[in-house]
């Protein structure tokens, strides 16, 4: 029986599935060891909405928090912060770990036990090949990630980050990112049937071509971008419509925009996991503009689940795998409005959108499953101690 701890800031929901069924695996003892666990106000803070998931998101495995502490930039909070969760390591007994980036106190405070502990650490973090880094940035991570043992990949992008530091291909186990398919795809085969009553709830005219953005309105998602690529599409008088789901910053002069050029935009706010399959249900297609922020994107592999093509980025992390250009969707070149607005009306008078439908929608079920990102879990397992009994 393999002792294994895995270190997240919080609970995501997006990871819970990997962890519900890692815990699972005959052989492994999971807990899982969190920073904190945020409350309504801080969950929405860039959505500028408070709110709770309304899956559950800690259920199906063990788990601990490490530290009860709120984040913030007070320096006495997080000193505090980090030495709670200094003593609370302490209490950690584990054969293997398994790092999930490190971006806050908790990850690398954990990286730094395991070391002292002398406790074999696989990383499954978001960094990837797809920006240009700093020098002295590129000798921390070749400092950091020869202290692993194994690596997760999500994806291409990120497999080449470690391979560009020196990081063996054998090492290296695929983890790709994904959502619990067999959720949306259920939710959503139970209330296509209402697509029509759907759309008009969505203000969307039946006889357009509806696009759609899913995110936070935050900058990096470039939401105006696809607005100005909408203005430039709709000079064409071609039938669209743009539904926009989610809140944020950007969502005042987003409006102005919208309301400014007369543009057919539906803002409905933001939708839960049991309501957004809504959204994917009344769309054609799915737009994300981001820039490198978005080291995957996985509201494209929602969209995808539900039968949905998608138009990204070449700055997307999720671009590479996921979307090949003409079958799944399209890529256009960041920021470059007049080709998303090209791709955008391609989409909606080729007729082919639901094929590249299909397609996506093969490619994440067969390919982007919780049951396969397992299955890597459990070879870089097997790694870290061959002689266990993992099945």
């Amino acid at each position: 029986m393999i002792k294994l701890a895995v270190f997240i800031t919080h609970p995501i929901q997006y990871i819970t599935p990997w962890l519900q069924l890692l815990a699972q695996q005959k052989g492994i003892d999971l807990t899982v060891y969190y920073g904190h666990l945020p409350d309504a106000h801080q969950q929405g803070q860039d959505f500028d909405i408070p709110f709770k998931w309304d899956i559950p998101l800690l259920d199906g495995y063990k788990w601990r928090v490490l530290s009860n502490c709120i984040y913030n930039c007070k320096r006495k909070t997080i000193l505090k912060n980090m030495l709670e969760i200094s003593r609370n390591l302490n209490r950690v007994k584990a054969d293997v770990a398994i790092i999930t980036g490190w971006q806050e106190p908790i990850l690398w405070q954990a990286i730094l036990f395991c070391l002292w502990k002398n406790i074999p650490q696989i990383i499954r973090c978001e960094s990837n090949a797809m920006r240009k880094r700093a020098w002295f940035v590129r000798c921390v991570h070749r400092l950091l990630l020869h202290r692993f043992k194994a690596f997760l990949a999500i994806g291409r992008a990120n497999q080449t980050f470690y391979l560009q530091y020196g990081i063996l291909e054998k090492s290296i186990f695929p983890c790709k990112y994904c959502v619990d398919n067999q959720r949306f795809l259920s939710q959503f085969q139970v209330i296509i049937k209402q697509r029509n009553q759907i759309r008009s709830e969505f203000s969307i005219p039946p006889e357009r071509f509806c696009f759609l953005f899913v995110g936070k309105l935050t900058p990096k998602k470039r939401l105006m971008d696809l607005l100005w690529a909408l203005k430039l599409a709709i000079k064409r008088d071609v039938p669209i419509h743009l539904l926009v789901i989610g809140t944020g910053k950007l969502m005042k002069p987003a409006r102005t925009f919208v309301e400014k050029y007369q543009l057919p935009v539906t803002f409905a706010g933001f939708l839960n996991q049991n309501e957004v399959v809504r959204a994917y249900v009344a769309g054609d297609c799915l737009v994300l503009p981001s820039d490198f922020g978005e080291t995957w994107g996985l509201v494209v592999n929602e969209a995808m689940g539900c039968g949905l093509p998608a138009i990204v980025s070449n700055r997307v992390g999720c671009g590479p795998d996921l979307i090949e250009e003409g079958v799944t969707g399209f890529i256009f070149p960041f920021g470059d409005i007049n080709t998303l607005a090209d791709k955008m009306l391609i989409t909606a008078l080729g007729k082919k959108h639901r094929e590249m439908g299909a397609n996506a929608k093969n490619r994440v079920v067969e390919q982007y499953s919780i049951k396969k990102a397992v299955w890597g879990t459990l070879q870089a397992l097997r790694k870290c101690n061959p002689n266990s009994s993992i099945i």
